[in-house]
């Protein structure tokens, strides 16, 4: 017994010792990564933050704090640019390609777009290190079809990634309510107020939905639009917060980030802090825990209506953790799931790692579901047309229709960053503008020797824009239709 007790102690030291040396050399190995930047380091001390909202309650207050903020991003980040580093696409180089300063307006920041007899109000919600300019196409569509729209910034986006440390997801909530207070004063109590969120985004908007439910005074929101909606995460992004905390030690700051890299995107942070995966973790945490309190066993009920929009392929958040953390939790109440499928053409599919769009196919052999479902395929395994297959809620007789759209070559599949962007997007868009206003993100044409980019080859295979926008605006569009007209 006593050679047993040594043992375990034995084992249990040892794997502790193990444990400990592992974290020991992952931290050396995040220490040798490149010197931190102004824009790694900057304090930008007006934004907004969930305590504000006490003496920061309206858009044009919020709004007036951007503006400080932009002076501040001005002073602490692009005047400390060393000369090395004011290449012609950094994003914090004066004047440069990728100066988001240069273009009117800077999509940065919280736009609106009033209506002067709106048919309802729009709020549209970016995601994690985004800004307002990925919803920028949906809010000029829906601004065409007579809705107020606002596209607004949350906090601790669009200026530096370093904002990023110190955001907390109640800054981002907190700035939500904001923007649904502005519309639903701009367009009256009758008219319909939709949320249009992408990613956390869409998170935020689910949450600020069950908080009303859950009681808190809220203005009415009468329908959800989420874009690859950030419900579920990885688990692992919960030790986030412990390396948020190292990385709050002097002499260990490179700890605070989860990647370093070129700033050359203008409107998408490419260095990403640890402490923005901590908060959309908790979020996720935070809305599984509404859900659970609200659902009495036959769903919840009282939900705006929902249309969410996922890819079946998804490396950023869980196309599972949508179907069954929240679609299936809610009452059948005219709920809907559209799914990008993968580009299911027998010589692209036979490049794909075999476990890919096998969640379509097990949503499709699912039994009836609360919600209906379409699913964006190919109309068969020999043609790159695409045809949407949908049945409805409670239902297993699926139909087919046209889109009257195709796979373009050479892409197999949607990607999280894809859905709200417009193959026409001058930036992240099919076809390079002619001629070039600015660095082209869309398709980059780059070829040589593997590990040279200080960018990871991936970042250049993943698509940035959705071939099936038509198909998703004009779903979004019907779906705003269906509440009554003033």
């Amino acid at each position: 017994m006593r050679v047993l007790r040594q043992l375990a102690l034995f084992v249990v030291y040892g794997a502790l010792g193990a444990l400990l040396a592992l974290t020991v050399a992952y931290i050396a190995y995040l220490q040798t990564r490149p010197e931190l930047k102004p824009w790694h380091r900057a304090v930008l001390d007006a934004e907004f933050r969930a305590d504000d909202a006490a003496r920061v309650r309206t858009l044009d207050e919020y709004r007036a704090l951007e503006a400080r903020l932009a002076a501040q991003l001005r002073e602490q980040v692009y005047s400390q640019v060393e000369p090395s580093d004011r290449s012609p696409i950094n994003r914090y180089t004066a004047g440069s390609r990728s100066d988001p300063a240069v273009r009117h307006p800077d999509w940065n920041y919280t736009f609106e777009l009033p209506a002067a007899d709106p048919r309802g109000g729009v709020l549209l919600v970016h995601g994690l290190s985004d800004s307002p300019y990925s919803m920028r196409a949906l809010a000029e569509r829906l601004h065409a079809e007579g809705y107020w729209a606002v596209g607004l910034r949350l906090p601790g986006h669009g200026t530096a990634p370093a904002a990023l440390t110190r955001a907390r997801w109640p800054d981002w909530a907190a700035a939500v309510r904001i923007g649904a207070r502005h519309l639903r004063e701009r367009i009256g109590a009758e008219r319909p107020l939709y949320i249009v969120g992408y990613s956390t985004g869409a998170a935020l908007g689910v949450e600020y939905a069950l908080a009303r439910l859950a009681g808190e005074t809220l203005p009415r929101v009468d329908g959800l639009v989420l874009l690859s909606p950030a419900i579920g995460v990885s688990p692992a992004a919960v030790l986030a917060s412990w390396q948020a905390r190292m990385g709050a030690i002097p002499g260990f700051e490179k700890l605070a980030w989860a990647s370093l890299g070129p700033e050359y995107d203008p409107y998408k942070y490419t260095s990403f802090a640890v402490n923005a995966g901590a908060q959309i973790y908790a979020l996720t945490r935070e809305i599984a825990t509404r859900i659970a309190a609200l659902d009495a066993g036959d769903g919840v009920q009282g939900m705006p209506r929902v249309l969410a929009f996922q890819s079946a392929a998804d490396a950023t958040v869980s196309p599972e953790a949508l179907v069954r953390g929240f679609l299936r939790r809610l009452a059948p109440q005219g709920h809907e799931l559209v799914v990008f499928d993968i580009n299911r053409d027998a010589m692209a599919e036979t490049l794909l790692v075999p476990a890919a769009g096998a969640g379509v196919q097990r949503l499709l052999a699912a039994g009836p579901l609360p919600f209906a479902l379409t699913v964006v395929t190919n109309r068969d395994p020999q043609t790159y047309e695409v045809v949407a297959r949908r049945r409805g809620a409670r239902s297993l007789e699926l139909a087919s229709e046209p889109t009257g759209l195709e796979w373009p070559r050479g892409v197999f599949s949607l990607s999280h960053l894809a859905l709200p962007i417009s193959p026409a997007d001058p930036l992240y868009g099919a076809t390079r503008p002619e001629p070039p206003a600015g660095i082209y993100l869309g398709r980059p044409a780059l070829l040589g020797e593997r590990e040279l980019l200080a960018v990871p080859d991936s970042d250049l295979v993943r698509l940035r824009f959705n071939p099936f926008f038509s198909y998703l605006e004009q779903r979004v569009v019907e779906f705003a239709r269906a509440a009554p007209a003033p």
